[in-house]
């Protein structure tokens, strides 16, 4: 059993990394350490090496977003659901992509293979919402969409952000026609 304090610190080394990758994908380890208020010796034990920490930072991210659909449909129509966690998993890949350079091959590879599951069982539960609800095409396949989000995340980073306007445009092809 893990510690109440090992999990705080882990906890905080993670959120200190997350947003310093997020504003310098450059950051030391001993530049995160600082920033989560860790000794060096606890950010290395936890995260023996820099590819260790981001791809935890990732998982914790995926984790994250995947997490919020129960709560979204509580909330709101199927559609909105997925446009609102859409929008969120688009920010992420932006965030993954922008700091994908300072990762190996393996590493990106170990990335993809650890968010694909989570994220298309996400996907899965929103888009079968819709389809319940008669306001989602039966034949819409969360692989597809996954694969038509994955141009979103280029269109965000231009300085005329297109992505919202793509986003509607794939989101009305998912509706049913009544």
């Amino acid at each position: 059993m893990v510690r109440s304090d090992a999990r705080e610190n882990r906890a905080r080394i993670l959120a200190a990394a997350r947003e310093a990758l997020a504003a310098d994908g450059s950051t030391s380890m001993n530049q995160i350490a600082q920033r989560a208020e860790v000794g060096a010796g606890t950010l290395y034990r936890n995260f023996p090496t820099r590819e260790a920490l981001l791809l935890a930072v990732y998982q914790d991210e995926v984790t994250r977003i995947t997490a919020t659909v129960p709560d979204l449909l509580t909330r709101l129509t199927p559609l909105e659901a997925l446009r609102h966690w859409t929008t969120d998993l688009v920010e992420a890949m932006r965030r993954k992509h922008g700091l994908g350079d300072a990762l190996s091959a393996g590493a990106q590879q170990t990335i993809t293979e650890q968010s694909y599951g989570p994220v298309i069982a996400a996907l899965t539960e929103l888009l079968d919402a819709g389809k319940k609800d008669g306001t989602i095409r039966a034949d819409a396949d969360p692989a597809d969409f996954l694969q038509l989000t994955g141009a979103l995340w280029r269109a965000a980073s231009t300085p005329e952000d297109r992505a919202p306007h793509m986003l509607a445009l794939i989101l009305d092809g998912l509706r049913t026609h009544r």
